[in-house]
């Protein structure tokens, strides 16, 4: 699935429905965030007035969303339509689409980034500490540790419900260390640990669960 994720080419044409000019090859990650949690998604073409969404999963329950882009920009949307793993959306208000597709950011590029808690437990040798996950990533997480690891150690991050990751200690504030994975999860893999995370209630048709099976 990663390699079918690509970015924004200039050069790729536009197509007009309804009279509304629409990006028709947009492959960008983002996330759905709703009442019961964030959740990682592929928008595949977006307009001024709406975007097309793919999730790997079930659909939150809930029409009125937020699709949040990597860089933290966000935007209030309202799911229209439903086929299988794909949505229509439409944005509350219209949107500057070249905005959408250039993702301005004061930072590096970074990856989309989903803003959630489980506990687990961070181990170095025969070091361990019962840590709080506060955000996962496909290339590592955030986590809220008992004690401090030194910056550059290799850990064994394990989270429950989400296989155990190796990885290194990449920075730390206080007791809160960021740990960049050695090996990255796949776009479907994260998808399907935010769903075993943060649950809702209503899981969709079974077609949609399978993904995650």
């Amino acid at each position: 699935m990663s390699s079918a994720i690509r970015q924004y080419e200039p050069s790729e044409p536009l197509e007009r429905r309804n009279g509304e000019a629409r990006h028709c090859a947009l492959m960008r990650v983002a996330k759905l965030v709703g009442l019961a949690g964030e959740y990682l998604c592929i928008v595949q073409d977006v307009s001024a007035n709406g975007v097309k969404v793919r999730l790997f999963h079930a659909f939150p329950p809930e029409t009125h969303l937020f699709l949040e882009l990597a860089n933290g920009m966000q935007f209030a949307v309202e799911r229209r339509w439903m086929d299988g793993p794909v949505a229509g959306f439409r944005f509350a208000a219209p949107i500057d689409v070249g905005e959408f597709i250039r993702e301005p950011s004061l930072w590096s590029k970074r990856p989309v980034r989903l803003r959630m808690h489980g506990p687990g437990e961070l181990i170095a040798g025969g070091e361990r500490s019962h840590v709080m996950l506060v955000d996962l990533s496909r290339q590592g997480a955030c986590v809220e540790a008992g004690s401090q690891f030194a910056v550059g150690r290799v850990v064994r991050l394990a989270i429950h419900g989400i296989p155990p990751r190796v990885g290194h200690i990449c920075w730390r504030r206080g007791y809160a260390h960021g740990v960049v994975f050695q090996e990255a999860f796949t776009p479907q893999e994260l998808a399907c640990f935010a769903l075993e995370l943060q649950p809702f209630a209503d899981d969709g048709d079974l077609g949609n669960q399978a993904l995650c099976a």
